[in-house]
């Protein structure tokens, strides 16, 4: 028998009736009824309530004990009064009488926050308690899921054959579109470790070591920074890689196990798989995103080559893009206006021009004087606008152009109330391009840098840079990217032409994927593979709005662990064990 407890605080129910038991668990309040004690007993199952009365010296030792102490109660189940049945909990028609208590654990210090409510409390003092306030139940329940999803993703992985392997969170740095943390060698003099940005290179070279299905659930490392769906620091996955496989592979195993996790553990209406396949061109025109939200009705309509004919100056030599809101002619001029105030102060735009559609099929606003019948109709048409539907007009040069379209299809879909939030919609991105042209004129990898280019190695040779599409491909989910995946260029002279192409000198890529380069030699099969990560799935899931809700101790936004104090200082004696010497910048 435990010592503390026979039952947890969520078990006992009126078939305990009469039996003798123990609990333990943390004092969650105590109301004092003229002599009459009651005791809500919480741990992480739960909460029960405990009486004492009648026995004068209990009744004072468990009246001075302060609330978020631990105890052991002794002492035997009985049914509540009609009047205190409390259904809200599952054990509310009964309580636990108390014949002995136990102090286990004296809080002896103020309560920075209120348990209950800590959720309301400023993040940073939350994280600096985040022990404390992992006892709000909301939190706990978190947790709780994020353990049963991880469970559910390893056992659907293994029915698949997938093998579960791990491999080195000490490895070497390279180039894989973030910035590594390093470590620094103690054995070797000014050499470093990297903590991996994701286990890439490493799932590659299972897959030549002759792995067919590799998994694991894979912590990253990524210095940068935060934003709602991503700390600072680490983040985990579900990493996958599949020999002899192509991309639609690929994407029969994940949709099944993406559409099962969600199904498991969410009440809203699942989108059926297949997901919808959308061009990243596709995506950027018609939603201003590759991350687009199908939850939202409303597409953005390319009508460029109507407004060449016209002449707007504010539109001339631009990209035009318009958003047709159905019925939004009826809504009120401050939905206008503040989308006009969005567009300016939130998105940077120079304005934000917009028509209302008659019955008549005229315009009314403030450019419908400069739009002739012909480009009217034109326009009306490709966009399917009906009378009594508004306009949003977007008029700038690419990129931005589709950026800030994007913005304003999103805020629309906001402020109308459109976005179906019973509902998980999911699709798949593709055919991303395999580079782009930076601000500095450089041309980079747009994406996974290991991918295998549509066409292959003549593709590089024969193409122009900013034209290859790469086998590339990501899952939204209601608008927030849940998994990054590709076909794996698994050809050795295929990867040093594309590196060469983004601007790596041959002998940088030997030192840099050596391993890799190198075991392209010894008969590589083809792969695929891909990535959800774990945090955002479950920050969905939980109806959460940032990462840091779903994490047992999360960075804050600056990348501090306000919790244990890091980053923290270091003595002397290891930074020379190191061979580190610090600059103190003036």
């Amino acid at each position: 028998m435990n010592k503390y407890r026979t039952y947890d605080c969520n078990t006992i129910r009126e078939k305990n009736v009469g039996e003798h038991i123990k609990l333990a668990g943390w004092v969650q309040t105590i109301r004092d009824l003229g002599g009459v004690l009651f005791v809500d007993l919480r741990d992480q199952y739960g909460i029960t309530q405990v009486v004492a009365s009648g026995n004068q010296e209990l009744v004072d030792l468990i009246s001075r004990i302060p609330v978020e102490s631990t105890i052991s109660v002794e002492g035997v189940v009985r049914l509540r009064d009609e009047e205190t049945i409390n259904k809200k909990i599952n054990t509310g028609l009964v309580e636990l009488f108390a014949e002995k208590v136990e102090i286990l654990g004296k809080r002896t210090k103020p309560l920075p926050f209120e348990i209950e409510t800590s959720r309301e409390v400023r993040e940073d003092l939350r994280l600096q308690y985040r022990f404390l306030d992992l006892r709000n139940q909301k939190l706990k329940n978190n947790l709780i899921l994020r353990s049963k999803v991880i469970q559910f993703m390893r056992e659907e992985m293994i029915k698949k054959d997938f093998l579960e392997v791990q491999t080195p969170i000490l490895t070497s740095s390279s180039p894989e579109g973030a910035r590594d943390y390093l470590v620094p060698s103690r054995i070797y003099p000014g050499k470093f470790y990297a903590l991996p940005q994701a286990p890439q290179q490493f799932k590659q070279l299972l897959m030549v070591s002759g792995i067919d299905k590799y998994f694991q659930i894979a912590p990253c490392f990524r210095d940068e920074d935060a934003r709602a769906d991503r700390t600072p620091g680490e983040f985990y996955q579900l990493d996958m890689e599949m020999a002899f496989a192509t991309q639609e592979d690929v994407f029969e195993v994940m949709e099944e196990v993406i559409y099962n996790v969600f199904k498991k553990f969410s009440n809203k209406k699942i989108a059926e798989y297949p997901f919808p396949r959308i061009p990243f061109k596709t995506a950027m025109m018609k939603y201003g995103t590759d991350k687009p939200d199908l939850r939202n009705p409303l597409e953005i309509c390319d009508v460029t080559d109507i407004f060449e004919k016209i002449d707007l100056k504010v539109f001339n030599g631009k990209q035009v893009r318009i958003i047709s809101v159905p019925k939004g002619g009826n809504e009120p001029r401050t939905l206008f206006e503040g989308m006009t105030d969005f567009a300016i102060n939130e998105c940077k735009a120079k304005g934000l021009a917009w028509l209302k559609v008659n019955e008549d099929r005229t315009l009314q606003g403030p450019i419908a004087k400069f739009i002739d019948d012909e480009s009217r109709e034109a326009m009306l048409k490709r966009a399917k606008t009906e009378a009594g539907d508004a306009i949003f007009f977007i008029a700038e040069h690419e990129p931005i152009a589709s950026k800030l379209a994007g913005q304003i299809r999103d805020e629309l879909g906001k402020r109308l109330g459109l976005i179906d939030t019973s509902v998980y919609k999911f699709c798949w991105i593709v055919d991303f391009p395999m580079y782009e042209r930076v601000d500095d004129g450089k041309i980079e990898f747009c994406h996974n840098p290991f991918s295998m280019p549509q066409g292959g190695l003549k593709a590089l040779e024969e193409q122009e840079p900013l034209e290859i599409l790469a086998y590339q491909y990501d899952i939204v989910g209601n608008g927030i990217e849940l998994a990054s995946g590709a076909v794996r260029n698994h050809s050795p002279e295929a990867m040093i032409k594309a590196f060469e192409i983004a601007g790596y000198q041959e002998d940088e890529i030997l030192r840099k994927f050596s391993a890799l380069y190198n075991a392209f030699h010894y008969g590589a099969p083809p792969h695929a593979g891909i990535a959800p990560g774990i945090d955002r799935i479950i920050m969905l899931l939980a109806g959460e709005e940032t990462i840091r809700e779903i994490q047992a101790f999360p960075m804050n936004a600056k990348a501090q662990d306000l919790l244990m104090g890091a980053p923290s200082s270091v003595s002397e004696k290891q930074l020379d064990e190191i061979h580190i010497k610090i600059n103190e910048r003036k």
